[in-house]
């Protein structure tokens, strides 16, 4: 018999793609167990996250976790990889010592072939068949060549490289022939996307040329970088029905004093400049951002500053997070850490409150329209949907109450996949209530 593995995937929707390449360059030698089955196996893999703090606990919590259950018998191998191991490959081995091997986020190559397999050219398999999701993460590069002050990603990913755009459509062809209808598009910074391969940034026509592939009806940007943002994407978003009109852009902070700490290339003239622009070039736009609170020189007129600017751009998605130092960053080694923890959290409530107001405000304005949505999957009776204004996993989720004869007595499992017509009808902070058309 095959033996078994199993992969357990934790941090950002880039270490699931790396995964999903891993799985497809081993597939054939191993019987893959789905992560969420707690059960014997031969070969158990845990690709770790490391970027900050919480998830780097997070990821030694789960290590230590299987390796209780190696000596417990229930696992043959225990192998590391990922973004933990890339960046403590000499302090972690010693702590663990039930972990067989440990692999960085580069050695993918390396890993395959521990594992027996020969691996795939540039390390991307074709991806599995059986996906049971109807869209799926198109990584369209690795690495990133910006400086954030407060960023480990390039210490652990290393510097920015373009997969080649035949590459990403044939992924993109392969994804569609298994039921992917939405391809969310990510990378350290997509905005770059390009350069190191072509002299220029390309982003633009990589879409076009990912619309074209048979199948696909979506297609979402997530991970842009306001410097330097190439507006070509906004006239193909504009224009293209098949780009939806949304746009993960992280932009940390608006104070000029911040930014120019963070090493971030803008101020905040330009930021909003931006901002406006996007809105002007694509009326409807739904504007995803992150920010951080809490960052060296982030005194009280500076974070005001920050919640001026949240009421003002209003941004139907925000998420933020509490600055913390990350080893080897310049941040870390240069400016000193001087809010404490407890007014870290407090303005990470306050602005995290402040949005919530916002987004039950969009949400309720969008009571009474109709938009098309996809349905993602069903559960206890309510198919769960997104519209073009919902990402996966990150944002709420359009809820429809499934009633055969509101779909001719097709089962649910048959309209995962599939578009409907809806008419919203509730509203909360986070979800929506629709019904079918």
């Amino acid at each position: 018999m095959m033996k078994s593995l199993q992969v357990i995937t934790l941090g950002c929707s880039k270490n699931s793609v790396d995964t999903e390449h891993l799985l497809s360059q081993v597939a054939r030698s191993y019987r893959i167990v789905p992560e969420t089955e707690l059960c014997p196996v031969d070969v158990l893999l845990v690709n770790t996250c490391g970027f900050i703090g919480d998830a780097k606990e997070e990821s030694i919590k789960v290590i230590l976790e299987c390796a209780a259950r190696k000596q417990a018998g229930e696992i043959g191998r225990l192998m590391v990889f990922g973004c933990l191991s890339q960046r403590y490959p000499d302090e972690l081995p010693p702590l663990v010592p039930e972990v067989d091997a440990w692999f960085g986020a580069r050695e993918q190559d390396a890993l395959v072939r521990a594992l027996g397999c020969e691996p795939a050219p540039a390390g991307r398999g074709i991806p599995l068949e059986g996906r049971r999701l109807p869209y799926a993460f198109l990584k369209i590069s690795e690495g990133c060549n910006r400086r954030c002050s407060y960023c480990a990603i390039p210490l652990i990913r290393g510097a920015h490289r373009s997969v080649p755009m035949e590459q990403l459509e044939a992924e993109a062809a392969q994804l569609a022939s298994q039921g992917v209808r939405e391809l969310v598009i990510i990378a350290q910074d997509t905005t770059y996307y390009g350069l190191d391969l072509y002299g220029k940034r390309c982003l633009a026509q990589l879409l076009e040329r990912l619309s074209r592939v048979e199948g696909i009806e979506w297609i979402r940007i997530h991970y842009s970088y306001p410097a330097d943002f190439p507006e070509d994407v906004l006239d193909v978003m504009r224009t293209n029905p098949k780009l939806c009109k949304y746009m993960d852009i992280p932009l940390q902070h608006i104070s000029d004093k911040v930014l120019s700490a963070m090493h971030r290339g803008v101020d905040g003239e330009w930021t909003r400049n931006l901002i406006a622009r996007m809105r002007e070039k694509v009326p409807g736009v739904v504007l995803r951002t992150t920010l951080i609170v809490g960052h060296p020189g982030e005194g009280r007129s500076e974070f005001a500053e920050l919640m001026d600017f949240v009421r003002e751009a209003r941004f139907e998605r925000m998420g933020a997070f509490a600055y913390s130092e990350e080893e080897g960053t310049f941040g870390a080694e240069n400016l000193p850490d001087t809010v404490t923890k407890r007014t870290k959290q407090r303005r990470l409530a306050r602005i995290m409150e402040l949005q919530r107001g916002v987004s039950e405000a969009f949400n309720r304005s969008r009571v009474g329209s109709r938009c098309r949505v996809l349905v993602d999957a069903w559960a206890d009776g309510i198919l769960l949907c997104r519209s073009q204004s919902e990402s996966p996993e990150v944002d709420g989720e359009i809820l429809l109450p499934y009633r055969p004869e509101d779909f001719g007595g097709k089962a649910p499992e048959e309209l995962v996949g599939q578009f409907l017509e809806v008419r919203i009808t509730q509203a909360d902070e986070y979800d929506l209530t629709a019904e079918v058309i």
